[in-house]
């Protein structure tokens, strides 16, 4: 399993801290956000510690979203500010895989982040969390498992923050670290250290797949009514919902494209993956539907190898 594996590593590539640095200190004229994180249910409360954000790319390319993005009607997309940071623009470009939301997370001095764990965010689940540093110290901590990490400033690294977890900026000055959430794919695990992949267990690993447009002609005439696990429709957490009665869903054509409307309001692009199968928008292949067609819906939730799938 992959929680044998190193809490965190260093992948295999670097850039000039310098002139990253002087990239992001030229976004002084920037105004700095407080993270408000975002779920199944819509916007959260604001986090109100010294722990400021930058948006580079975001759900929609809003500027205004400060947290890392989840399942919703629109993909990623660069914000406006990614246009005056040539630099931090080379260092997305060059990580091989579907990117999702790039933050500037600005930690204050004296500034210490809760123990917590940031859910369905890992390898199982077909999600990387990474890391550069830019502005940093020695005593700006990211600390994982009890075990403290300071990672020196233009490395790239990977950091299983689906554990315990918990960042501090003991110094005098503000931490600043860029990071990058990411699907899976062969070609980002080959920026591991070799020893890690000689552990990894492959099947583990969800990787992503590359969506696969629908022909007009194939879009169903009909719109498609069926029950929903709550389970599938809570795509933050981490609650199973055993027991809870499940909710009146339909699928519908929006556009050019499949939507997944839920009761109570929550609405969800369908992205096709090939064979009838979708993931939602702005997700990963963590939970799929297909659409049989028998009228048949398979809902599927993966955890690395382990399934949950339900037929209605």
């Amino acid at each position: 399993m992959t929680d044998r594996l190193p809490e965190a590593v260093r992948l295999a590539l670097e850039w000039d801290p310098e002139r990253l640095a002087a990239e992001v200190r030229a976004l002084s004229d920037q105004t700095w956000r407080n993270q408000r994180p975002y779920g199944s249910a819509g916007p959260m409360p604001e986090v109100t510690l010294d722990w400021k954000i930058l948006s580079l790319r975001s759900p929609g390319g809003d500027p205004g979203r400060t947290d890392p993005g989840g399942a919703g009607m629109v993909g990623f997309a660069d914000t406006p500010l990614l246009d005056r940071c040539p630099e931090l623009r080379a260092v997305l470009d060059a990580i091989p895989a579907p990117l999702r939301s790039a933050r500037l997370m600005a930690l204050g001095p004296g500034t210490r982040v809760h123990t917590h764990r940031d859910g369905k965010c890992g390898l199982p689940w077909g999600r990387l969390r990474l890391h550069v540093p830019i502005i940093t110290h020695e005593r700006a901590l990211t600390v994982l498992d009890d075990r403290e990490w300071h990672w020196p400033a233009g490395e790239l690294w990977y950091g299983d923050f689906n554990r315990l977890h918990h960042v501090r900026n003991e110094g005098s000055t503000t931490r600043i670290h860029l990071v990058i959430d990411s699907l899976v794919t062969p070609a980002v695990i080959d920026l591991f250290p070799a020893d890690f992949r000689r552990t990894l267990p492959y099947a583990d690993v969800v990787f992503a797949r590359q969506p696969v447009p629908l022909q007009e002609w194939e879009l169903p005439p009909l719109c498609r009514q069926f029950t929903l696990p709550v389970a599938f429709a809570d795509w933050a957490e981490e609650d199973e919902h055993l027991g809870e009665p499940d909710l009146p869903a339909e699928i519908t054509v929006d556009g050019d494209r499949l939507v997944l409307a839920i009761a109570g309001g929550q609405r969800l692009a369908l992205v096709h993956l090939g064979n009838a199968e979708f993931r939602l928008e702005g997700w990963c292949d963590e939970r799929c539907l297909r659409l049989d067609p028998d009228g048949t819906t398979v809902l599927r939730i993966r955890t690395g190898r382990t399934e949950r799938e339900w037929k209605r």
